[in-house]
């Protein structure tokens, strides 16, 4: 009998929890604000949420849309959604090839109020509408986090980058403003892995991005790491002289911080390469190869150095 009360007791006080952290979930979902969720769209969007948390929030297919979308299907500015009292409408902005909801077209300039889970079609994007409060925002924003940063280091990841890249560079052309891309990696890092083994590797990796995080980069900074030790910072709005001045920061912070593991120093330097967008540059690819190919000069020149690509 004594078992059995241990028993009741135990899922009695499971339950307990369970039940407190059901609690939790809801106070947490309560300052969600209304959202949609792309469930079909190109590559890099499908899973991607965004908020709505203002009037005016534009879909569209210009960057300068607060929901962008790289697809030709859309119109530059698509529909828009208006807030009021904590009701979300869809209003359609006289697009080409109209907005859907729940398989009716809006007629241009209509509103149209939506419901939790309507399907919101803009050419061949289709979104799902969550309103505010929804457990399922919570979840969705939760694993596409998850996928957009490296488990390992915290910077974003690869596939968050090949979506950031081309994006950026879009912008820097309609802005009419600069843009730049650091690349650097971990110089003699197979060393570093054959002396100090793999804990030691993943050690370097994280404390490296860790001091590049808080200390050596804007809000505004993208930052990922693009595979092994490689890392890709993409500083929008800076122009040659702010992103080479940048890049040496990097270079010289890392060379003079300490890299202790398990009690033994790592020395630890890196190769930066430089690129910025030049007039004719109008995809991610020009650029980034640029980078790249001043890096393996830094690399080439006995490292621990940075080289702005011309």
């Amino acid at each position: 009998m004594a078992h059995n009360d241990d028993s009741s007791d135990n899922l009695e006080k499971t339950s307990i929890v369970a039940s407190d952290t059901f609690k939790g979930r809801l106070r947490e979902a309560d300052e969600v604000p209304p959202a949609i969720l792309v469930l079909i769209g190109p590559p890099g969007y499908v899973g991607k949420q965004y908020p709505i948390t203002a009037n005016d929030i534009v879909i569209g297919r210009s960057v300068e849309s607060q929901v962008y979308i790289d697809d030709k299907s859309l119109s530059r500015s698509h529909a828009k959604f208006a807030v009021n009292n904590g009701e979300v409408s869809i209003i359609d902005l006289g697009s080409t090839n109209k907005t859907i909801v729940n398989s009716q077209a809006l007629p241009p300039l209509a509103s149209c109020l939506l419901k939790n889970n309507d399907q919101i079609k803009t050419g061949n994007v289709i979104f799902k509408f969550l309103e505010k409060g929804s457990l399922e925002a919570i979840t969705n924003q939760a694993m596409y986090e998850k996928s957009q940063k490296d488990a390992l280091t915290g910077a974003h990841s690869k596939g968050a980058l090949i979506e950031k890249g081309p994006e950026a560079v879009k912008r820097s052309e309609v802005l009419n403003e600069p843009l730049s891309i650091v690349t650097f990696d971990i110089d003699h890092f197979k060393k570093i892995n054959d002396t100090f083994g793999h804990p030691g590797g993943d050690y370097v990796l994280k404390e490296l991005c860790r001091i590049v995080i808080t200390k050596l980069i804007r809000a505004n900074d993208f930052f990922a790491r693009y595979g092994g030790e490689e890392f890709v910072l993409i500083l929008s709005g800076s122009n040659a002289k702010v992103a080479g001045e940048v890049g040496e920061r990097i270079r010289h912070t890392i060379e003079t911080s300490e890299f202790v593991f398990e009690n033994k120093k790592i020395p630890l330097t890196i190769s930066v390469g430089v690129a910025t967008k030049q007039p004719h540059e109008t995809e991610w690819s020009q650029i980034y190869d640029r980078a790249d190919k001043a890096l393996y000069q830094s690399k080439q020149g006995g490292r621990n150095r940075t080289t702005i690509a011309p």
